[in-house]
């Protein structure tokens, strides 16, 4: 007897959703009133709405002087309606009112998040809603005592604030935070921001509940994400600091510089702001900052990447899994398997995407006579993979066929890797019968 289950709707309309804000996002941006210079181009208006949706931060146009106030608000719309998240809309869609709700499905939810979760639909989207309302808020009013005094509205704190929390990197502020590098209200309130935009709702929720001492300790999931979070934070700082001394942070104080170095770790993770001049970093410290916009933020967030759950699950397979031992233990719990295959899947998949964006880059402005180096390629790729948004300053000089390829990458970062996740139109059960195995030499 074998269980079918057609989900192929679901993973249907999940890129349908995304697609078809990013098409209409697309359309209000290329009309007159969005630009102060008239139309702006479709295919930089798409590129546009498409890193405001995916709240990746890409630019091929500034967001400061070339977009109206207009504008500007069509693009805080598609960040925040993008920085929801996955598993806001798709838990809307998949438990409407009087939808009836299927084994799958309710697997389905409980699978991409984890099975401690409070599993209350109106109350986990009411959450996520509240939450992010009164961290962008409380984050707009923390900034616009510093905003006002430099001539800017509290349109620009809010949208600062939406930004930073949605991890989206686009800012209405004049060559985004650099003239604020050295401001401390500033840069302390946007690493907070997209520290806790890049955490989850799920982790937020379990502290939230261990702090009012609902629960005596935290899942094993939040105590992952916490603590790479906080590893790579620390040990990216120290990186950026060392080899950035005497380069990009030559001539700022010690202060400063300990500064530059958090916030250049913070941002990497899929926030996209910077306060020093990406092309100003070294090569060392522009692959350290490769590397963590590679891993991203932690799943169920305003984030993108492979996610910090993988990485750490992938480090305790490289580092401690013993041959032939067939199971993995961590602080006293069993790693299932099903969750290594994922991690490998989701690092595999995310290569070939980087690689296939990387190769069309490469050739596309070869054959357009602007050759770009690889590494400024392999920068870019990386950012828009991981819905990140820091730029080496290429990204607005690229042919329409790289915008293109980029546009890819930054859909399948934000949308497409999960929609992956999603099985098969048709489940079925366990078959009687079991193939025989296959001994691979590796």
């Amino acid at each position: 007897m074998s269980i079918h289950v057609r989900i192929g709707k679901e993973k249907l309309l999940l890129l349908l959703y995304f697609a078809g804000i990013i098409f209409a996002g697309s359309l209000l941006l290329a009309l007159p009133f969005a630009s102060p210079n008239g139309s702006m181009r479709y295919i930089d208006a798409l590129f546009t709405a498409t890193s405001a949706v995916c709240v990746t931060g890409l630019t091929v146009v500034d967001t400061y002087s070339a977009l109206t106030r207009a504008g500007q608000t069509v693009m805080v719309l598609l960040i925040q309606l993008g920085g929801l998240g996955i598993i806001a809309f798709s838990t809307l869609y998949l438990f409407l009112p009087r939808r009836r709700i299927s084994i799958v499905t309710r697997g389905l939810t409980g699978d991409y998040t984890v099975p401690s979760f409070e599993f209350r639909t109106r109350k986990i989207i009411a959450q996520i809603v509240g939450w992010t309302a009164a961290f962008e808020l409380v984050g707009a009013l923390l900034m616009w005592p510093t905003l006002s005094k430099h001539g800017y509205t509290f349109f620009d704190a809010v949208f600062q604030a939406i930004s930073a929390f949605c991890n989206a990197g686009f800012a209405t502020l004049q060559s985004n935070m650099e003239n604020f590098r050295d401001n401390v209200v500033m840069n302390v309130v946007t690493m907070v921001l997209i520290v806790a935009g890049g955490l989850g709702f799920i982790v937020l929720q379990d502290i939230a509940r261990f702090v009012r001492r609902e629960k005596l300790h935290l899942t094993y999931h939040s105590s992952v994400v916490l603590r790479t979070s906080a590893s790579l934070i620390v040990v990216g700082a120290i990186f950026f600091f060392v080899l950035e001394y005497n380069h990009a942070y030559r001539g700022m104080s010690g202060g400063s510089k300990i500064m530059a170095s958090f916030f250049q770790s913070v941002t990497s993770r899929t926030a996209g702001f910077d306060t020093v001049h990406q092309a100003e970093l070294s090569s060392a410290a522009q692959f350290v900052t490769i590397i963590l916009m590679f891993i991203g933020a932690s799943p169920a967030s305003t984030g993108g990447g492979i996610k910090t759950t993988t990485f750490y699950l992938m480090l305790l397979v490289a580092l401690r899994f013993r041959e032939g031992g067939g199971v993995l233990v961590d602080r006293n719990r069993t790693i299932m398997p099903s969750s290594i295959f994922k991690a490998a899947a989701v690092v595999v998949r995310a290569v070939l995407i980087v690689l296939v964006v990387t190769a069309v880059l490469l050739i596309a402005e070869q054959a357009h006579g602007r050759p770009v180096g690889i590494e400024a390629a392999v920068f870019e790729s990386v950012s828009a993979f991981g819905t990140v948004g820091l730029s080496v300053g290429i990204t607005p000089t690229l042919s329409d066929i790289s915008k293109i390829a980029l546009i890819g990458a930054m859909f399948m970062g934000r949308v497409g890797l999960f929609a992956m996740a999603i099985p098969h139109s048709r489940l079925s059960a366990e078959p009687y019968t079991v193939a025989p195995k296959a001994d691979i030499l590796l």
